[in-house]
């Protein structure tokens, strides 16, 4: 199918200052195309902000749901609900590039899953930051869900989001489909901008919890660390946020490893 129909799922919660910039950004996309909103109980003007939009370009194009879970749920509930043949997924916080779908479309013709790339922008120290990747029969599994799409045969063939995972919900997600046999390309012109943490405190605590999550996929598929690059993972600039970010990962995965406990242990697949 060359030219399909995709329907943009977005997660969020309280993206009151993000959520005008991000839907500003998807209206203008190559059509036919559809976006759902799951919000996760928002406490500020989020929901507000949103049917605004319903009601300027219609119901059928923007579509809100509240729906309060972790985000692997709350994706399998857009997933559910989506009405195209592709599903792709970014951010309450992100800036689509007007090609983006554009762009997805055009490598969705080789390839079961497309990744575009994510610029950070904000803060630079944590701008530069990138990805600690994790390789998988040849693929990168890392590609976040803020810039990805997925065949949406792929998601009903290996299940959509396995909802136990706090964060590397996508990294397991690619993990599955590449172990089911599909393929993933990266597209570089598929571009999103995505809003690095802006304060401390919220930088602190998504590393934590991403060692947390990365912890998770061990406990789910069994020693991982042979599929990291260390040569990649330390040939890099080693400035001090780098290292901090590294320091508290670590504090999450051996938090998750000793007191993790059975609720957050995801069923494991031999």
């Amino acid at each position: 199918m060359d030219h399909p129909f995709i329907s943009v799922v977005v997660t969020v919660k309280n993206e009151e200052r993000h959520i005008s910039d991000l839907l500003d950004s998807l209206m203008v996309q190559e059509k036919p195309f559809e976006v759902i909103v799951i919000d996760a109980a928002s406490e500020d003007r989020t929901q507000d902000i949103v049917r605004d939009y319903q009601r300027r370009y219609g119901e059928d194009v923007i579509r809100l749901k509240q729906y309060a879970a972790q985000r692997g749920e709350s994706r399998n509930l857009g997933i559910k609900l989506a009405r195209g043949e592709v599903v792709a997924f970014t951010d309450g916080d992100c800036i689509a590039n007007p090609n983006w779908l554009k762009e997805l479309r055009r490598f969705l013709k080789d390839y079961d899953i497309v990744a575009g790339k994510t610029i950070n922008i904000g803060y630079k120290p944590f701008e530069e930051l990138g990805r600690v990747e994790l390789f998988y029969r040849g693929y990168d599994i890392t590609y976040p869900t803020s810039n990805l799409a997925y065949w949406k045969y792929v998601l009903d063939d290996i299940g959509g989001f396995d909802p136990v995972f706090v964060t590397a919900e996508d990294i397991d997600l690619n993990f599955r489909a590449i172990r089911s046999g599909y393929t993933i390309g990266y597209n570089p012109h598929a571009i999103i901008y995505h809003r690095a943490r802006s304060t401390f405190v919220g930088f602190f605590k998504q590393a934590f919890w991403n060692g947390f999550g990365r912890k998770q996929l061990t406990l789910k598929h069994g020693k991982l660390w042979g599929n990291y690059n260390l040569r990649r993972m330390f040939d890099r600039k080693f400035t001090f946020w780098y290292l901090v970010r590294m320091s508290v990962a670590l504090l999450g995965y051996f938090t998750c490893k000793f007191f993790g406990g059975e609720r957050y242990k995801p069923a494991r697949i031999e």
